[in-house]
């Protein structure tokens, strides 16, 4: 138990429960969709979005915010706002198939190309900055974006605060290959040719955003990865008030892995390892599943081994485009999680 818990305990009054009579927040009854949490950054959590919002339309995504680089970084050094690039493309993720959907997702992801300022601007960055000096209020602004877009779920950064990500990494001066630097800014770690051991934010216990908090401990299920293990997986588990949310609700947890280690970041990485450096920084998180492309898992019971220290079960399953890249197939991967939220057990009033 932490000297955070009381606080945790407030917010799970203000967020209304779920009945004895199987009714949850909105009334929802036995046979309902689940509400799920998904927590990441990046194309892996824009991935995990598209796959879900296939299954549910109870969905709040939760985006890291430590974003330093392109159109997002400019613009947080410029006007001091929250990086807006990883909240635009889970926006875009969550558009319905339909004209309106496709036509705004096509709309906010579409970058200027020109000689000047403007060059490399995402639409989408330009308008939810807009609205947020416009409004004030970060959250207030994203849930107008996602009613401009009809987008099929909310989508909340995980801090109130722009976060710096440092790492301690070994080798990235290749002139100095046993050396361990301190790297700074997530782009720079994304991209480091040496071996990240660890990840931090600055500042140090920084604010969660209350709603992400109220969202994880009133979900059905919470979804973390896949995604850039230490610039877009575990920077939320270094915010403490989310921490402990995670580690105190009562929701099913599933842990989502990367398809290939990432270059630079996690070069070299067996599954086994992600789920070891997770553990490093969240010793006191449990999990439930852990879902794994089953062409990706050389060593399945090393793997197995390394899920029984979150008290977790792996499922494996094809999730992989076929045309070979290491990106998810939104259809597939839909059935994964599917599949997972009706075996492994029902918490709530939709079981």
């Amino acid at each position: 138990m932490t000297a955070r818990t009381p606080r945790l305990s407030r917010l799970r009054r203000l967020t209304p429960g779920r009945g004895e009579d199987g009714a949850g927040r909105s009334g929802r009854r036995r046979g309902a969709a689940p509400k799920v949490v998904a927590l990441g950054g990046g194309q892996g959590l824009s991935a995990s979005l598209a796959a879900l919002r296939r299954i549910t339309g109870d969905l709040t995504a939760v985006v890291t915010v430590a974003d330093d680089g392109g159109s997002s970084g400019r613009l947080r050094e410029e006007l001091g706002v929250l990086p807006p690039g990883d909240l635009r493309k889970a926006l875009a993720a969550l558009c319905g198939d339909d004209d309106w959907g496709q036509t705004w997702a096509r709309v906010i992801q579409h970058r200027f190309q020109s000689q000047g300022d403007l060059h490399g601007h995402a639409v989408g960055n330009l308008l939810i900055v807009a609205l947020w000096e416009q409004l004030g209020d970060p959250v207030q602004a994203l849930d107008l974006v996602g009613r401009l877009l009809g987008a099929q779920g909310r989508v909340l950064p995980m801090s109130a605060v722009p976060l710096e990500l440092q790492a301690l990494v070994k080798g990235h001066d290749p002139a100095r290959p046993e050396d361990v630097d301190t790297v700074r800014g997530q782009a720079t770690v994304a991209l480091t040719p040496g071996e990240v051991h660890s990840v931090q934010v600055v500042p140090r216990d920084p604010p969660a955003v209350p709603e992400a908090v109220a969202a994880v401990l009133d979900a059905d299920w919470v979804v973390l990865g896949p995604g850039s293990w230490f610039s877009s997986v575990i920077p939320h588990l270094l915010v403490p008030e989310l921490l402990d949310a995670l580690v105190e609700t009562k929701a099913r947890r599933v842990l989502s892995l990367n398809l290939a280690p990432q270059p630079g970041e996690t070069e070299g990485f067996s599954p086994q390892r992600h789920l070891e450096v997770l553990a490093r920084h969240a010793p006191k998180l449990a999990l439930d599943v852990v879902l794994a492309d089953e062409a990706a898992v050389p060593d399945r019971e090393s793997l197995a081994d390394a899920a029984k220290r979150f008290g977790a079960a792996v499922e494996l399953a094809p999730v992989a485009r076929e045309d070979g890249s290491p990106k998810h197939d939104p259809e597939l991967l839909a059935a994964a999680y599917d599949r997972i939220f009706r075996m492994h057990g029902r918490i709530g009033p939709w079981r």
